[in-house]
């Protein structure tokens, strides 16, 4: 995991990505997680907190870079994380391949070995037997607690655009479901998934969380299913609700508007500003149409409860998020790698434009040649 945040608040970000491990013959999921994480080794910048982690399935494995506070150091480290990976896969004859959900059917993995692992099976039963759901998480620095809960509360309205960009999971055991975000689906079935409710301090906040864990629903209080969450562990907002992005540059998209987001927070609390408390339902709505339609279809705006297209969702986005990006010196980047998803696509197009031309293993291939090579691609 990331680890303690250091730096300037607001400035200090770090990425945890989530690969799928396939055969490289049939292109379905393997449960060589253990072998490849042996290969892998250390990853390289463990002094600031990076490394590979196991997940509960043995067909993931995770890539956690250190603490960054510039977009160049961040895309050096998730390129060598995802070298690294796809190296070791290759040497157990397998490819490391981002997206949300498997594209083919296959057998079930076994769960990972530990404790914490059991107890979550125990739990949930036959709704983790076959969860192989994938995200690319961000933590950004906050100050302390009371911050990171009030940050929260900010960027509950923007949460479903991140997830429309990020959508990289049509596919569901091997056929094309009609979502852009199947990931997504998944993720709902779990006790108080979704977007965050609005909590007027850290400890209303924490109350609710250990109300969830007293009626057996989470394992502990590190296991929220909300995509946006004080980390339980560090000085930090973490924000879960990315698919696996299909290539470095679009984990790094998504991470820098993350930051951008967390820092605008940061401003309007500065200021007095206090985040508005749109209703639950209709941010539920808002996150179900994303994943339903990605950036290709209509989206719904928390704050003004109409539908409008995604595109003009990703727009005001970029609107709020413009002067922190400046500030930091992103805007530049940014906007850059925003054209290029206009072009190419999410990657949730991108696999089925691959379906279409070659079936299901291609979208696989293609997968696996993103994930290593780090840019957007057609």
């Amino acid at each position: 995991m990331v680890a303690t945040v250091v730096g300037e608040t607001g400035g200090s970000l770090g990425v945890e990505e989530e690969f799928l491990l396939v055969d490289e013959v049939s292109g379905r999921c393997v449960p060589r997680a253990e072998h490849v994480l042996a290969e892998a080794g250390r990853h390289g910048w463990h002094e600031s907190g990076g490394g590979f982690h196991v997940e509960l399935p043995t067909s993931q494995v995770e890539a956690a870079t250190g603490v960054c506070t510039k977009l160049p150091e961040l895309r050096e480290q998730l390129r060598h994380g995802r070298h690294r990976l796809a190296g070791a896969a290759r040497a157990y004859g397998a490819r490391l391949v981002a997206a949300g959900t498997p594209v083919l059917d296959g057998r079930p993995p076994p769960i990972a070995r530990g404790e914490r692992f059991a107890a979550i099976a125990a739990a949930y039963g036959d709704l983790i037997e076959d969860y192989q759901a994938s995200g690319c998480h961000v933590h950004v620095g906050v100050p302390d607690r009371e911050t990171a809960v009030a940050v929260v509360n900010h960027l509950r309205p923007w949460l479903a655009v991140l997830l429309a960009l990020s959508a990289n999971s049509p596919f569901d055991h091997g056929r094309l479901t009609g979502y852009a975000d199947r990931r997504m689906v998944e993720i709902i079935r779990f006790p108080g998934a979704g977007v965050p409710p609005f909590a007027a301090s850290a400890s209303e906040y924490d109350a609710r969380v250990a109300a969830l864990v007293e009626a057996g629903v989470l394992v502990d209080d590190a296991m929220t299913f909300w995509l946006a969450r004080p980390s339980p562990r560090f000085p930090t907002v973490e924000i879960r609700t990315a698919d696996a992005a299909a290539t470095a540059d679009e984990a790094l998209l998504h991470a820098a508007l993350v930051r951008g987001l967390v820092r605008a927070a940061l401003y309007d609390l500065a200021d007095g500003r206090e985040a508005p408390d749109v209703d639950d339902q209709i941010c539920a709505a808002a996150l179900w149409s994303a994943a339903r339609h990605g950036m290709g279809g209509p989206g719904l705006d928390p704050l003004t409860r109409r539908s409008v297209s995604a595109w003009r969702l990703l727009d005001a986005l970029l609107a709020r998020v413009r002067p922190a990006l400046s500030d930091l010196g992103d805007f530049d980047t940014v906007i850059a790698l925003v054209d290029g998803v206009r072009r190419a696509g999410t990657g949730a197009d991108r696999q089925r434009r691959a379906a279409e031309r070659g079936g299901a293993r291609a979208a696989v291939h293609m997968l696996a040649e993103q994930t290593e090579s780090g840019g957007l691609t057609g």
